[in-house]
């Protein structure tokens, strides 16, 4: 299969611990052919078809000098022409990432397969995504009003208090009983009432780890990786700081799992980590979900091979209904 990545710049990959990475590794061991473009790579003109400027390129096994480039392949290319396109571009999710989904939307209706379904980006922002489940998260408050936010504090006492548009742990903060601070750190994440912010109860069982819960195909992968904070952070993110321990899912993990699974993989949503402390979700990732070689370094399951067999086994679904359905209209 040709397959083509939507991505960050190639030359920003940390490759030790990337997922976009290992699926790259494990397609290409499998003899699929790579390529690589960035959303600033996209482009449309009536009459014509979604584009991209692509770099087609191969992996050396070289830790330094990860990949080459095929010379002469680079180019204008039709991602209908691919056999999958694979969108990986790291959040923030901002007005340029909406405007790719977008255009790989249009070039789904030109006949591309992309993952995750661009719709599904969109429909799932990885904070309020989890407002359709309240069974399964804590207590939660999103609004833009301070006033609101202070009564919420007043009832929970501890609370976590986080932008709708971070990333890694960016911009969260904890506020104990005391209250210090609320107000200044309310200002700064609502800007004075022109932003909305996620409240929390805080949960003490962050202490054992913010777990990351991977949900492939719909069906979730046997092991989390429990992402435990050091020192006095509050924040278990890797990005932060936080130690990454991989641990098999407990019985709470995989209700979850079995409940959100299906509906993501309906919706087109092929990855999916599910973000867990203690017995709730706290978000649901979708954009770009990592965490595959952290969890096949430390328990030999390979998360990247798991993720490939989806990939193949649904295309090759598809290519049967398409096959059948020709057929039928014979």
């Amino acid at each position: 299969m040709h397959i083509l990545f939507v991505a960050d710049p190639l030359e920003h990959f940390k490759i030790y611990k990337d997922t976009t990475f290992a699926m790259m590794r494990e397609l290409q061991r499998r003899g699929h052919v790579l390529a690589a473009c960035g959303p600033q790579d996209l482009s449309w003109q009536r009459g014509g078809v979604v584009q991209a400027r692509v770099r087609h390129i191969e992996l050396t096994g070289d830790a330094a000098q990860w990949f080459v480039e095929k010379p002469g392949q680079d180019g204008c290319v039709d991602l209908k022409d691919f056999d999958a396109v694979l969108m990986r571009k790291d959040p923030p999710f901002d007005s340029e990432y909406f405007y790719a989904t977008h255009l790989l939307e249009q070039a789904e209706r030109e006949g591309a397969r992309v993952f995750n379904k661009p719709r599904a980006l969109r429909d799932h922002p990885e904070k309020l995504s989890i407002l359709e489940f309240p069974d399964l998260i804590g207590p939660t408050l999103v609004t833009r009003n301070a006033e609101e936010i202070a009564r919420f504090h007043a009832e929970h006492r501890d609370i976590i208090l986080k932008p709708l548009d971070g990333m890694g742990g960016m911009g969260i903060f904890r506020v104990r009983a005391d209250g210090l601070n609320l107000g200044s750190i309310t200002e700064t994440l609502n800007a004075h009432g022109a932003r909305s912010v996620m409240v929390q109860k805080f949960l003490p069982e962050i202490a054992e780890g913010d777990k990351r819960v991977l949900i492939i195909g719909g069906r979730a992968v046997p092991y989390c990786l429990a992402r435990i904070p050091q020192g006095d952070e509050v924040r278990g993110n890797l990005a932060a700081g936080g130690k990454g321990v991989a641990r098999p899912l407990s019985v709470r993990d995989q209700a979850i799992a079995m409940a959100l699974g299906p509906t993501l993989m309906a919706r087109g949503l092929l990855l999916a980590g599910v973000d867990v402390i203690g017995d709730s979700v706290t978000e649901i990732n979708v954009t770009s979900p990592t965490c595959f070689q952290e969890i096949h370094q430390q328990t030999g399951t390979d998360v990247a091979a798991l993720y490939v067999d989806a990939l193949e086994a649904l295309l090759r679904r598809e290519q049967e209904e398409r096959r059948a359905e020709r057929s039928a209209n014979r």
